[in-house]
């Protein structure tokens, strides 16, 4: 079992659920979050006050996987939020030791649905 937590630009989450959904990858939680990485932010100007913003808008993505959808989940990911431009996104793969759906108390990859 695998949990994969992927930053992408929100204006591509409709994408990158399309490409998900395409791939029979169904389970996500989607969470808004501001960060900074490569892109480093950009400066404006604010009632004449020069405001420097370094933390950008970014939709956090995390998904648990059984292992055969490893593969399929951040193929998605790439497929849908990819522009070719700095500030894409990045995706984690994290090694997930449990999983126990509550309501059910069934534990493991069964639990990951």
């Amino acid at each position: 079992m695998k949990l994969i937590i992927a930053y992408i630009r929100p204006e591509c989450l409709n994408a990158v659920k399309q490409e998900l959904y395409s791939r029979k990858v169904y389970n996500m939680s989607v969470t808004n979050v501001l960060g900074s990485g490569r892109q480093k932010g950009f400066t404006e100007t604010y009632r004449g006050i020069i405001m420097e913003v370094n933390l950008l808008k970014k939709v956090r993505l995390e998904i648990g996987v059984n292992d055969d959808f490893v593969e399929a989940a951040v193929e998605g990911i790439s497929a849908g939020a990819r522009t070719g431009k700095e500030g894409d996104g990045v995706i984690f793969v994290v090694e997930c030791t449990a999983a126990i759906r509550i309501r059910t108390q069934e534990t493991g990859p069964s639990a990951m649905g």
